[in-house]
């Protein structure tokens, strides 16, 4: 398949060697070399079409670029040299044209037009090709995208051949790519579901790549924000599940993975784009898939939705205004469409607004004005358009649509569309010469439009449109007939007579596969078409004939390639076949001949169903030893083929021997090398003379060879062979009628079909043909057994044989009540290893944490007394009993749970780990310890079975001896509980008849004879037959054959009773008495059998109930360890998402990490590019403060360089000083077409200053001159103010570019304060992470199992526990020591503070007591004045030494008082002693009390059970030193409560006492 079809012609022939196209010569000869110089290239490939100039369009076309003259319709092609033609740009302004080429390390090529010269080549980093190009309308910019493996958008300054800047866009698929009319540094890439706006950002030389991307609507019209799934916006904290991570944590992911990464749920199907072009506001319209119209602003990047897409039950509507439109489109132009929402497909923009087109061929304008339009149809043509493009003076508007036939339309004209070219979109399909092949040449195309050309000029004469995918074409050597196959496996015959008309004469239907191939031979005789499902069918070519189908070959392999080559002396068509065959390695031919006798006998060549049979021809087999993709067959029995393993042509020569039933492998004699890539395909010419090559690259060898073949022989053995034949047919014929005559004969004289077979060998392949496919059917059965066995193994294996304990159940006897247990895999020696060390590593810790808690308690024995530190001990002890929070009940079902660590220590990631390992263990021996069970009870089962059947026998022997027809209920053990016996096959179980070897039929015939022979040997004995005939067998009787016997009648029986004698009456007497006790005996031995039947069945029922009731009480101890294994599974799960959750912690911190790198990274980068701007900006400041100083002192020295010029004069020349022509762009015509406005050149500042230098030229004009003023002033003048001019447009140049650089420095500044920002967040986000670590450590989840009715809420409104912890009881009451013993020490310091206070009041009262003192002192002086004498005095008068009597009678006062306050100190010591004492003791109590009022609890719920265990069960005697006990119990806390009451009241009464010693006690003097 091809999209261009080129025509060459020789510009050097060449006797032998090779001709090339786009290509050197050939290596099998050396020879003179040859070229091929292309006449005509016709096809388009409709990937891209643009202008060069404003009557030149151009397309690339296979390996060409045609430029086409649209008024004289002249065409030029421009040959890539390397191959296909890859993207495409052309850019009108400049006139020049850019492609790449479709190779590795592709080139971009750029071309002028019309010298077609190359300007540059621009090499880039693509390694396969470039998927878009595009030019910039102002400056010398191209854009390039790159596909797979690097998806680079890169832009270039094509004239001077240098990448300005380029950007990775891993995994997008462009569609379109183009530059801003207005602004080249703005992009619009757009890919299959996504548009990004590129903007270029430039500082002095650097240009850097800012990508921007648009978010657009979905597929309802709804435009929602980006949502970054990495950094979401709000995080919700789950006190359960833990905090809200990103998707991306959860998943696993770290790295640029975790940044891009996006569920499939979230991922939002948006709008696909179509079509998008600029406007000159700098804003975008683009079309979508969907039927809407966007418009999207460049500079905000914002989408609002132009044209809504039309709700489903509108379109029917639309479909019938678009059907009104097209029927009155032919009778008025510019009909308006109000609402057409088709989707749009292409797009051009002009000044009056907007064409657009989709695929129903309508060209509709829209006069747009902000958000509102209003449309009008302006063309109709009958093929989808799929792009629109304006030509550069927009004086015409070309129509390009996906059929390819390409329209012009003229806008300013409103008139119809008429068509420029005229040509398929479709591939070629094949092409060929019509006869007699140097006139026309026919193509057809995959679509199936046949097209005949004109081989001079390349002119269409005419094309017809099969409306079918065509697969194949061939041209007829005979006549003006063409062959067409098609898909449908149909051929088509066209008859070409009249070039401008082709027509279908006749068509045939061959298979249901498509047709692969057509072939005809030389002579024009037959007509060999290959279809896919591997048959060759052979038709008569003849149109006389109606192209009859002669018949079809079918052949085993998967055809290749077909040639024909033709033998006109002796009228044979020799065909051979290239197969794929069974060897990869290898090459396998097939080679049958074709005469004119299958034309006129066919029916004798085919049978029933139209296949030829094999003795219409023979066929010919060859294995080759290279595997081939084409092969082509001369005369002299030389074969070419097209190696695909290796690059060359291999030559064979083939024997002339039949080579069908065991084919050697010939090998090549010539291998010639080959300059092309990929599998390639051989044509031989008509003559023989030349070989053409071609492959998947695209470069065609033509190789030119001897011919030399040698037609003697054949003439002259011609007459021989003629004889030969001859008499075969006669040979033939006497044979059919020998075989007529032995059909006539009797049977026995009648001959086999095979004694007429003289062809022996053919019946010896026939059978070795037989006997292999047999060979291969044995094969494929056994196979399919094998791989049947294996699985079955397989199965077996990991649902039986890798079990160590097999799943089975147990069935109730009586009732519908199963129990299954539980399957168990054998443990692997890794998870015991790793159970052992987890158990190790378990022991290990317990014995370290006793050993630290027996120091503590050593510890606190040291502070508390040995009777304290007891007591708190198995407090402690009796709490971790009571608190052990095991979470489940496996203790009493076979687990151990010992062994598990606490669940409130569960805090790091190993201890987790190693307890789901022990879990795990007890599982598996909670299931151990149930299965044990289970067996017993299976065990038990087939006891009770056995026991049973047993029973039964003697039943059966009693229901015998009743004589009674009564079913016997029979247990027995179902597949559920025997499942061993699912793998074992009974021979009851096979319905087909067993195969038996002949040994084995040998050997139970042989077992058959001697079973016989041992039979008839015990039926023979004398012995046993006499004790048979007369005892039954036995020598006595038996009591069980009582029912058996009759007593014999006696002989006169038969005689009347009258003629009895006496005798003979007394004998029957006899005879009826004994008759009568037998009777009796058997009536009694009946009821004792019927009573044994009774109790037997009694007994099998009782047992089986019993055993009935012991499978329900195993059903329930299943439900039970089905608790306790959930139980421990809802552990498992539980520790599992904790680990899930500290691993997805892990995870976003890994993320955040490896973000936070990259962000480091970026700030360093960003950093740097701040610091280059700030230096760059800082330094051309200092160039634009100079220009701008140097443009001030121009026009300070302007007076000074004219100062002798008179004043009135100067100041008419400072007015022409400061006068400015118009600006060049106002001078643009208002009314051009181009939307965009002369936009080229608009940025080089050296053409402004061209063009302003221009406008100046007239204001320097001698009429401008003031009068007065001389030429030569005049001239300088002239020249200062150009020189003014030049320095103000450098300075406001100057000033844009500063205000550009300053502009990028601080948005360079910008993204910086950004990236920080972003580092901070990711700052803040590992603290919190680490934080929620930290918290989800010590939050752990514990499971509690607590029974029915035990919480009982008072309120219904449960209480908020989010604020709440879950903590040991020994932590609450080691805290409570704690504070009881800063309390003492607190009690203790506001006592010695109390002491300390009672000292302060002692001071002051003595303090007071003086005072006292000194008033006494001073009231006994002045009474002492005024005291009279008294018997004081007198005897203070008359006592000698009166002082030290005094002093003696105080001392001893004073001792006294001494001695009464040590006595009260040491009372009020010992009371305080005892109030601490009894304080401490009171506490004891209460803590006593308050376990007793526990345990009175607890004791209370017992008596309870224990009561209503009592009243059921009336154990009186077992529960009367129970209820003693309870009772002396009860007293006990009756005394103990009496006691605390007791001494509750001694201490009032202490403290009562010690309040009366204080206030009776009197201050001391």
């Amino acid at each position: 398949m091809a999209d261009a079809v080129a025509v060459a012609k020789a510009r050097a022939a060449a006797a032998s060697g090779v001709m090339a196209a786009g290509s050197g010569p050939g290596r099998e000869l050396p020879a003179e070399e040859a070229a091929l110089e292309v006449s005509w290239v016709q096809g388009f490939s409709n990937k891209s079409f643009g202008f060069i100039n404003n009557q030149t369009v151009c397309y690339p076309c296979g390996n060409y670029i045609l430029f086409l003259d649209i008024e004289t319709k002249k065409t030029t092609a421009l040959q890539c040299q390397t191959g296909p033609v890859g993207a495409f740009a052309a850019n009108a302004s400049s006139e020049v044209v850019a492609f790449s080429d479709q190779k590795l390390n592709p080139i971009i090529y750029i071309h002028h037009f019309p010298e077609l010269n190359k300007l540059t080549e621009l090499k880039g980093s693509a390694q396969l090709d470039y998927t878009l190009l595009a030019f910039s309308f102002t400056g010398p910019y191209l854009a390039s995208y790159s596909s797979i493996p690097e998806f680079v958008l890169s832009v270039w300054n094509w004239q001077e051949n240098i990448l300005l800047c380029s950007e990775s866009q891993p995994g997008i698929t462009a569609t379109s790519l183009s530059f801003n009319p207005m602004n080249w540094q703005q992009l619009c890439f757009v890919g299959e579901s996504s548009v990004t706006i590129w903007h270029i950002e430039k500082i002095e030389d650097e240009h850097h790549l800012k990508r921007n991307p648009v978010e657009l609507p979905d597929e309802q019209g709804s435009i929602s924000p980006h949502e970054d799934l990495f950094f979401p916006v709000s995080r919700s904290d789950d006190p359960y599940h833990g905090p809200d991570l990103p998707v991306s944590a959860i998943a696993g992911l770290v790295g640029d993975e975790a940044e891009t990464f996006v569920p499939r749920n979230s991922i939002k199907t948006s709008v696909h784009p179509t079509a998008h072009r600029w406007t000159a506001t700098s804003e975008i319209y683009m079309g979508c898939k969907e039927g809407y119209i966007l418009a999207i602003d460049a500079d905000k990047h914002s989408v609002s939705i132009l044209q809504p897409k039309p709700p489903p039950e509108y379109m029917q509507k639309i479909s019938d205004v678009v059907s009104y439109v097209r029927r009155e489109v032919q009778k008025k132009k510019g009909g308006e469409l109000s609402d057409r929402q088709n989707p749009v497909f292409s797009m051009a923009f002009c000044n009056e607004g907007l064409y657009a087109a989709g695929r129903d061929g309508i060209l509709v304008f829209y006069h747009i004005k902000d958000l509102q339009y209003e449309m009008k149809v302006c063309a109709d043509i009958p093929q989808s358009i799929s792009s629109l493009i304006f030509s550069p003076d927009y004086a015409s508007l070309l129509l390009v649509t996906d059929q390819g036939p390409v329209y012009s339309y003229k806008p300013a004209h409103s008139g119809e569309a008429v068509k420029l070219l005229d040509t398929c979109s479709s591939c070629f399909q094949a092409a060929d010469f019509l006869t007699p092949g140097n006139k026309y040449c026919v193509s057809v195309t995959i679509s199936g439009e046949v097209q005949v050309w004109l081989l001079e000029d390349g002119t269409c004469l005419g094309k017809l449109n099969l409306d079918i995918e065509a697969t194949a074409m061939a041209c007829c050597p005979s006549s003006s007939s063409v062959a067409v196959g098609t898909k449908r496996g149909q051929i088509y015959f066209l008859d070409v007579t009249k070039a401008e008309a082709p027509r279908v004469v006749h068509r045939i239907f061959l298979s249901n596969f498509p047709v692969l191939s057509l072939h005809y031979d030389q002579s024009g005789q037959f007509l060999i078409a290959r279809t896919t499902e591997g048959h060759v069918f052979i038709l008569d070519a003849r149109p006389s004939k109606l192209f009859q189908v002669l018949g079809y070959i079918v052949l085993a392999d998967e055809v290749l390639d077909l040639s024909v080559v033709s033998d006109l002396k002796n009228d044979l068509v020799e065909v051979m076949v290239l197969l794929n065959g069974a060897e990869v390695q290898r090459a396998r031919l097939e080679i049958f001949c074709l005469s004119s006798a299958i034309t006129t006998d066919n029916d004798k060549c085919v049978n029933d169903q139209g296949m030829f049979n094999a003795s219409a021809f023979k066929k010919k087999q060859y294995e080759l030893d290279y595997p081939l993709s084409s092969a082509v067959k001369l005369k002299d029995n030389i074969v070419y083929g097209y190696c695909t393993c290796a690059p060359f042509i291999c030559k064979y020569h083939l024997s002339e021997e039949n080579m069908l039933e065991d084919p050697p492998v010939f090998s090549s004699e010539k291998r010639i090398p080959s300059n092309q890539f990929g599998s390639g395909f051989l044509c031989v010419s008509p003559n023989s003379q030349w070989l053409a090559a071609a492959a998947k690259d695209g470069v065609l060898f033509i190789y030119n060879i001897s011919t030399m073949v040698i037609r003697e022989e054949t003439q002259r053995f011609a007459n021989q062979k003629q004889e030969l034949q001859m008499g075969i047919k006669k040979l033939r014929q006497t044979i059919q009628q020998m075989m007529y005559e032995n059909e006539q004969v009797p049977d026995i004289e009648k001959l086999e079909h095979q004694e007429f077979n003289l062809d022996m060998e053919e019946q010896e392949r026939l059978q070795a043909e037989a006997e292999q496919e047999v060979a291969r059917a044995r094969k494929e059965i056994e196979m399919e057994n094998l791989s049947n066995c294996y699985l079955q193994d397989f199965i077996k294996y990991e649902c039986w044989d890798a079990l160590c304990v097999k799943g089975r159940a147990v069935k109730c006897f009586h009732m519908d009540c199963e129990v299954k247990n539980y399957p168990l895999e054998e443990r692997s020696k890794e998870e015991l290893e790793t159970l052992e060390k987890v158990l190790r590593l378990k022991n290990t810790e317990t014995a370290n944490l006793k050993v630290q808690k027996e120091d503590l308690e050593t510890e606190s024995e040291t502070v508390l007394s040995e009777e304290e530190g007891k007591k708190e001990a198995k407090a402690v002890a009796d709490d971790g009993e009571s608190f052990c929070l095991i979470g489940s009940l496996s203790s009493q079902y076979g687990g151990d749970t010992s062994i598990l660590y606490h669940q409130c220590d569960l805090h790091t990631k190993e201890q987790r780990v190693n307890q789901i390992v022990l879990l795990k263990d007890i599982i598996y021996k909670v299931k151990t310890a149930f299965n044990k069970e289970f067996d017993i009870v299976a065990q038990q089962k087939e006891q009770e079975i056995a026991r049973v059947k047993e029973r039964n026998l003697r039943i059966r022997e009693i229901l015998e001896q009743l004589d009674l027809q009564v079913e016997v209920w029979e247990p027995a053990l179902t597949d559920d509980e025997m499942p061993e016996r699912a793998l074992t096959v009974q021979d009851s179980e096979i319905k087909a008849e067993k195969y038996l070897t002949q040994e084995e039929k040998e050997k139970a015939e042989l077992l058959a004879k001697l079973e016989m022979e041992k039979r008839l040997a015990a039926t023979d004995d004398d012995r046993l037959r006499a004790l048979d005939d007369m005892m039954g067998g036995v020598l006595e009787v038996r009591k069980e054959d009582i029912l058996k016997m009759n007593i014999p009648p006696p002989p006169f029986i038969s005689k009347p009773e009258d003629l009895w004698s006496d005798e003979e009456k007394k004998i029957f007497g006899e005879y009826e008495k004994k008759v009568k006790e037998l009777n009796e005996e058997k009536e009694e031995y009946k009821k004792t059998l019927e009573n044994e039947w009774k109790k037997l069945e009694a007994s099998i029922q009782e047992t089986t109930q019993h055993f009935d009731e012991t499978v329900c009480k195993l059903s329930e101890r299943k439900v039970k360890s089905e608790m306790v294994i959930y139980q421990e599974e809802l552990k498992i799960v539980n520790l599992t998402c904790a680990l899930l959750l500290d691993e997805e912690l892990d995870t976003r911190e890994a993320g955040l990490h490896n973000c936070l790198i990259k962000k480091k990274k970026e700030k360093v980068k960003k950093a740097k590019t701040v610091l280059t701007a700030k230096s760059k900006v800082d330094a051309y400041t200092g160039t634009y403060k100079d220009a701008v100083g140097e443009e001030k002192n121009l026009e300070r020295r302007f007076r000074k360089q004219f100062a002798d010029t008179p004043d009135d004069v100067l100041d008419e020349l400072y007015r022409l000083y400061t006068h400015r022509p118009k600006s060049p762009r106002t001078e643009m015509l208002l009314d051009t077409p181009n939307p965009y406005g002369n936009c080229s050149g608009s940025e080089d500042y050296k053409d402004a200053l061209t063009l302003l230098m221009k406008a100046m030229d007239e204001l320097d004009s001698p009429e401008h001159m003031p009068e007065g003023l001389e030429q030569s002033v005049w001239k300088n003048f002239c020249l200062a103010r150009r020189k003014k001019m030049e320095s103000e447009e450098l300075v406001k140049r100057k000033a844009l570019k500063l205000a550009d650089m300053q502009a990028f420095f601080q948005r360079r500044m910008d993204e910086n304060e950004k990236m920080k920002s972003q580092i901070e967040n990711i700052f803040n986000e590992l603290t919190w992470l680490q934080e929620k670590k930290m918290k989800l450590q010590q939050n752990l989840i514990v499971q509690f199992v607590l029974k029915q009715g035990q919480v009982e809420l008072e309120n219904t409104e449960i209480p908020d526990y989010s604020d709440a912890i879950l903590i040991k009881k020994s932590v609450v009451e080691e805290l409570n020591c704690s504070i009881s013993t800063q309390g003492e020490k607190k009690i203790a310091a506001i006592i010695e503070f109390k002491d300390f206070s009672r000292g302060i009041r002692r001071l002051e009262w003595e303090h007071k007591k003086m005072r006292m003192q000194i008033e006494d002192l001073k009231e006994k002086a002045r009474d002492i004045v005024i005291l009279p004498i008294s018997k004081d005095c007198q005897l203070f008068l008359t006592v000698q030494n009166y002082g030290s009597h005094i002093a003696q009678h105080i001392a001893g006062m004073e001792e006294t008082l001494r001695f009464m306050d040590k006595l009260h100190e040491k009372n009020v010591k010992n009371h305080q002693k005892k109030i601490r004492e009894l304080k401490k003791s009171i506490r004891l109590k209460e803590e006593a009390n308050y376990e007793l009022s526990l345990q009175l609890k607890e004791m209370l719920v017992s008596v309870s059970e224990r009561r209503h265990i009592f009243e059921a069960a009336d154990t009186r005697d077992i529960s009367e030193k129970i209820t003693k006990q309870r009772y002396q119990e009860i007293l006990k806390q009756k005394n103990l409560r009496d006691l605390i009451k007791e001494q509750k009241e001694e201490f009032a009464s202490l403290q009562s006492e010690l309040e009366i010693m204080r206030t009776r006690t009197p201050p001391h003097i």
